[in-house]
């Protein structure tokens, strides 16, 4: 009984102190260069995909309308695109020196509007961990936020005037 006792002890012990020796050996990646470990992406996914479920489905109270689509536009140039990118602009030096790569959210091969807005509002709110995303509760207000997420969802069809907002580069 004793040796089931201590088998069963070691068998539950052995992964942790791997992952410790793994850990202090220098193992595990950390640079920016880094690729991700095998279960990251899904870990990462899944995390984020249950804290924001009752959310991300929640309807802007705001209208993608182009008064809104332009403030949204002059918060993202002030706030979003030193990573995420201008209006068919190059990635800036910060966000190539970011891992995971942040999305060009405005370059229409690589723009990712098919998020929900509330799920995009959740997204500038709270941050992700781990991402370089910062969380924008309290330095943005909640209307402006929003009128981030409309510019997002909205990213593949704005009006002109909004296009060309978000080609400058600071307003």
């Amino acid at each position: 009984m004793k040796k089931l006792i201590f088998g069963f002890v070691v068998g539950l012990s052995l992964p942790f102190i791997m992952g410790y020796i793994f850990l202090i050996s220098g193992g595990m990646p950390v640079a920016t260069k880094g690729s991700p470990l095998p279960l990251e992406r899904f870990v990462a996914r899944t995390a984020i995909h249950a804290a924001m479920k009752d959310e991300e489905d929640k309807p802007s109270p705001i209208s993608a309308d182009d008064v809104n689509l332009l403030a949204g536009a002059k918060v993202y140039n002030n706030h979003c695109a030193v990573c995420h990118g201008t209006f068919k602009g190059e990635p800036t030096f910060i966000a190539m020196g970011l891992f995971p790569k942040p999305p060009q959210l405005l370059d229409p091969d690589d723009a990712v509007n098919d998020d929900p807005a509330g799920e995009a509002f959740w997204k500038i709110k709270n941050g992700i961990r781990l991402t370089g995303m910062p969380g924008f509760d309290g330095h943005l207000t909640e209307t402006e936020m929003w009128q981030v997420s409309q510019l997002l969802v909205n990213a593949d069809k704005l009006p002109e005037p909004v296009l060309q907002a978000l080609t400058l580069k600071t307003q």
